[in-house]
């Protein structure tokens, strides 16, 4: 179940990240978060209700299974809630940042029995902290870093691993877990450039208008 929770993330950040950049209605994404978090929160519930003590071995494992899918479904649900009701987005910030704060906490637990998962929580972690940086502190300039990370980090955080775990293939080699987090790496930054590139291209062009827009009473001849 937990590598259907990462399956259905993958989706829900990708929705997300092309909201945050205005490719798509932010109502559309926070009506799918919502039900994506729904299905997570019902499948973390019966995860823990119906795997046996010594699956994914133990029962700390299990635990730490079931709690990062609650952390994702709590936040998916909050992200559509936020929306929807129009709660202001503050509240979810500080959510997003205690969440960021735990996935260190999980990024730690469980850097010995799997380097490779440990390397995820360390990426979804600055995620959080992106949107507690967005919207718990207002800065409304990091929207298109959000929303490039989200995009370019969805099917490679989630979406693929997901796919890896579902088909017995998750890796457990010390050396994988290093590519990917080389990988990661390289994709946030990417993000960041991408970012940085459209914000200056966004000011060049509005300062381009105004050159070119006669002030009230002025005379272009």
């Amino acid at each position: 179940m937990t590598h259907i929770c990462l399956l259905l993330s993958g989706a829900a950040l990708l929705i997300n990240g092309l909201a945050s950049l205005g490719t798509l209605p932010r109502r559309d994404a926070a009506v799918f978060s919502l039900a994506i978090g729904s299905i997570q929160l019902a499948l973390g519930v019966t995860y823990l209700g119906t795997a046996p003590p010594g699956v994914d071995g133990g029962g700390q494992q299990l635990l730490l299974g079931a709690a990062g899918m609650f952390l994702f479904g709590l936040t998916y649900a909050y992200v559509g809630l936020d929306y929807l009701l129009a709660l202001g987005s503050r509240g979810l910030g500080w959510f997003c940042g205690v969440v960021g704060a735990c996935g260190l906490l999980l990024a730690a637990a469980w850097s010995a029995a799997d380097t490779f998962l440990a390397v995820l929580w360390l990426c979804w972690s600055y995620l959080w902290m992106l949107f507690f940086l967005q919207l718990a502190l207002g800065l409304a300039r990091l929207t298109p870093l959000v929303g490039w990370s989200l995009v370019l980090t969805s099917q490679a955080s989630a979406t693929v691993p997901a796919f890896m775990g579902l088909t017995g293939r998750w890796p457990g080699e010390p050396e994988i877990a290093a590519g990917a987090a080389a990988s990661l790496l390289a994709l946030l930054l990417l993000a960041g450039g991408l970012a940085w590139r459209g914000r200056h291209q966004t000011a060049a062009r509005a300062a381009a208008a105004a050159v070119e827009s006669p002030l009230p009473g002025e005379l272009r001849l």
